[in-house]
């Protein structure tokens, strides 16, 4: 087998594992009915892979998939055209998610968890609400000012309150968020979301 059999070959076997959870979930159907053309596996994996990896953005996309990318350019935009996913900005990224599935405070999470320092603060701020900004840059082992950078973009974004201290803004969505992709966030992630009974409150 050549190094370019090889390549074909672990680029299928990635597809037909996502184009496997995408045919089966809820959304895949219109995209792939509006796709008679022989070449729905790439966009059944696309939808796959969005389904555990949402806000995933292009390169990402294109990269995991093994994809080319004027073919990751062209299957996204049939999909988007089939109503199965949507994309949004997040600086300067195209993040892409399931269509109707995430609202737009969602959708800001889903971007900064997409980012390792911001990812690290939330995961912090979710193991310990009290901690302050050098706390943070402790665990995170990153300087104060890069901690306040953030911390701005969190707040001016509505995902961060610095009223009185940090305090993240619907901390259980932000959770569940983890909670339901940790594997596409890392093991601080998965670590975390092991645990994330204790880290529930519950009132009354």
């Amino acid at each position: 087998m050549t190094g370019d059999d090889r390549v074909d070959e672990d680029k299928r076997a990635t597809l037909r594992r996502f184009a496997t959870v995408g045919a089966s979930a809820s959304l895949v159907g219109s995209a792939s009915t509006a796709t008679a053309t022989g070449d729905s596996e790439p966009r059944d994996a696309i939808t796959g892979y969005l389904s555990t990896t949402p806000g995933a953005h292009f390169s990402k996309i294109r990269d995991d998939l093994k994809l080319g990318t004027g073919e990751t350019q062209h299957h996204l935009r049939t999909l988007e055209s089939a109503g199965s996913i949507e994309q949004f900005r997040d600086g300067d990224y195209r993040r892409y998610v399931q269509t109707g599935r995430f609202d737009e405070f969602e959708k800001r999470a889903l971007g900064y968890l997409r980012r390792e320092t911001p990812r690290g603060m939330i995961l912090e701020l979710l193991r310990s609400p009290d901690a302050g900004a050098n706390d943070l840059a402790t665990a995170l082992d990153v300087s104060p000012p890069t901690i306040s950078k953030y911390a701005g973009e969190l707040e001016t974004h509505g995902l961060l309150s610095r009223e009185d201290g940090y305090s993240l803004v619907r901390p259980e969505t932000v959770l569940l968020l983890v909670v339901s992709h940790a594997e596409s966030f890392g093991s601080d992630a998965v670590s975390l979301a092991d645990k994330a009974d204790q880290l529930l409150v519950y009132d009354g």
